[in-house]
């Protein structure tokens, strides 16, 4: 049975969740959605002796993209991954999310648009792409069947008990919940979502 891990790292001041996945076998890593604590992030990488292979955005908001540019410039041939439809949220200020908290973050571009139903692989781990707009205008989650049971990177599209908000700039509801029954509702009963 082939073996992975995933570390989570839990930023303030919104309690934003980011990953780091790695496969026991491998000296690589992929990063999901690096918030506000990028040093701990990098702190992790470090001891472990991993390369970072991919740094992976669900979406655009701030607390799910402050630390691109701190892991970029550490890991500068490391791409950065978001969907196509979310890509404009990385360096707009507005858009993302981070003006109006005061603190304007802006981040690096991304180096690879990924789009719904695509497929691509980093650190050992092949993802597919399913676009569920709504929380953001174009928000991704990522899906990995190489593991049973497969497990899903979920961003903001989907909580415990509940679904992402849909009441900031850009959301909207009923595309949120159309996308959650098409493209999740859809999958097995076992599959894991972070």
């Amino acid at each position: 049975m082939q073996e992975y891990n995933i570390d989570v790292i839990e930023s303030a001041p919104f309690a934003q969740m980011a990953y780091v996945l790695w496969r026991p076998e491998r000296t690589d890593a992929v990063v999901v959605d690096p918030g506000f604590d990028v040093r701990t992030i990098l702190e992790l990488l470090k001891s472990d002796g991993r390369s970072l292979a991919a740094i992976l955005n669900t979406h655009g908001h701030v607390d799910h993209i402050a630390g691109n540019a701190a892991l970029k410039e550490a890991h500068p041939d490391a791409p950065l991954v978001i969907g196509r439809n979310e890509a404009p949220l990385l360096a707009d200020p507005d858009r993302n999310l981070s003006a109006p908290f005061g603190v304007p973050v802006a981040s690096p571009p991304a180096d690879r648009l990924v789009d719904d139903g695509e497929t691509f692989e980093y650190a050992g781990f092949t993802f597919q792409t399913r676009e569920i707009p709504g929380h953001s205008p174009g928000s991704v989650i990522y899906l990995c069947e190489d593991f049973q049971p497969p497990f899903i990177l979920g961003g903001d599209v989907l909580f415990a008990g509940s679904i992402g908000r849909t009441d900031l700039a850009e959301g909207d509801y009923n595309q949120l919940m159309e996308g959650i029954v098409a493209k999740l509702l859809s999958l097995p009963d076992d599959v894991r979502i972070h």
